[in-house]
Formats: structure tokens, sequence, C-alpha cells
């Protein structure tokens, strides 16, 4: 059974900078795609960043040059930096196969305010 179990958010100010952590059991994790999504509230959920099992990267255009994603195989997490950070990045943040196919976590909130 797939455990996704996200952490690291919380209430940060414009250009401020965050890191998402992201927890994964009952997966092969090393051979994963993983992906960061969001969603914003009234908005669908949507694919930020994903990365290979063998460490490509792949960025919305929203977030490129400013998020980045990581992988830790030892400890079967996977990151999201998040830098310059501004209101429209305000959103539950999640982690999930990159196909968003498992079941998903209770995400972890974004909130970008002054």
């Amino acid at each position: 059974q797939v455990q996704l179990v996200e952490s690291g958010g919380g209430l940060v100010q414009p250009g401020g900078s965050l890191r998402l952590s992201c927890a994964a059991s009952g997966i092969i994790f090393t051979a994963a795609a993983m992906g960061w999504f969001r969603q914003a509230p009234g908005k669908q959920r949507e694919l930020v960043a994903s990365i290979t099992a063998i460490g490509n990267t792949n960025y919305a255009d929203s977030v490129k040059g400013r998020f980045t994603i990581s992988r830790d195989n030892a400890k079967r997490t996977v990151y999201l930096q998040m830098n310059s950070l501004n209101a429209d990045d305000t959103a539950v943040y999640y982690c999930n196969h990159a196909t968003g196919r498992w079941a998903w976590g209770q995400g972890t909130q974004v909130t970008v305010s002054s």
C-alpha cells in the first residue's frame, strides 16, 4: 500500500523560500518517477515538477527557474525547493507518482502572503 507523507509547508512572504519533503513507503521508490503537484482553491490539481528514476527533471513553465525537484533514494524522499515565491504559488502541495496514479496523501499547505 502506497503511503505518501508531505511536509514543510507554511506561511511565507513574497520572495521567500520553502523546502517541501515527501516520504514514500509501500513502493519501489528507486524505480518510480515522482512528481510534485499543487491545487489552489477553485482550481484543478496541476503537476509542477517531476523527476525520473534516473534524475531527469521537468517543470511547469510557471515555476521554471524558481523550483527545484530532487530525490534521495536512500531516504525514499523527494524534495521541492521553492524560491522567489509569489501569491500564485499559494496552494496545497502533494507528491505522487509523476502520473498521479497513486492514492493522494494529505498534502502540505503553502501560503504566500505579506
